[in-house]
């Protein structure tokens, strides 16, 4: 199956959605984080029909513009179990912390991630890993034919997720990141909650918070 995958910048801390078409201009949005007008409006222009939505995890960030996505084509929403309480509770989404945006509350997910493994949502399928340590519930999404992963604030170019959040873990996330990204072919594309893609084989080589472990 052709896939088409592009990076959308939403909201003040530019977090990346990311929108996955097939031909039948089918999508899945991973990671809605804000500007959820402007993000309906382009979906609509392009005639593109959200099958899901995908979050990598639940901070505010990349959660705001969930509910009008949702809402517009009744299509559910996908998050770890170990964040379910996150989306209606500003405190651990992280929301009552950043004054600059409204506390944000998102109705309850649609379906709860409970372990690794294949997610099969109509013709996408792709691979779940818990890449744990920036937040207890964080995922990465891997599409093995298109040899992209998206590791939400987990991975980043040259850099790593942040792990002074409730739930954070330093050691948690580098272990998780070497054991189940850096396993991936070298040429896999990382595709970050923010920030420009990368590469494995280039974090391997050139983040510095990964080197030495």
């Amino acid at each position: 199956m052709e896939l088409k995958w592009r990076q959308f910048p939403l909201g003040p801390l530019q977090t990346n959605a990311y929108i996955i078409e097939n031909e039948n201009k089918e999508c899945i949005i991973i990671d809605p984080g804000s500007e959820g007008k402007r993000l309906v409006r382009n979906l609509e222009k392009k005639g593109l029909i959200p099958l899901a939505i995908l979050l990598t995890h639940a901070h505010f960030d990349h959660i705001g513009a969930v509910d009008e996505v949702r809402g517009k084509w009744k299509c559910p929403v996908y998050l770890h179990v170990n964040e379910q309480d996150w989306l209606m509770n500003p405190v651990l989404n992280g929301s009552k912390y950043f004054k600059f945006e409204e506390e944000i509350t998102v109705k309850e997910a649609d379906e709860l991630l409970k372990e690794e493994g294949k997610l099969t949502i109509g013709p996408f399928s792709f691979e779940v890993y818990e890449t744990p340590g920036h937040s207890p519930g964080s995922v990465s999404y891997y599409l093995q034919e298109q040899a992209i992963t998206f590791s939400g604030d987990a991975l980043f170019a040259r850099s790593i997720g942040r792990t002074d959040l409730p739930g954070g873990s330093h050691r948690q996330l580098i272990q998780s990141i070497h054991d189940k990204l850096l396993v991936l072919p070298e040429e896999t594309i990382v595709a970050p909650g923010h920030g420009p893609t990368t590469t494995i084989v280039n974090e391997m080589n050139e983040n510095p918070f990964l080197n030495g472990f």
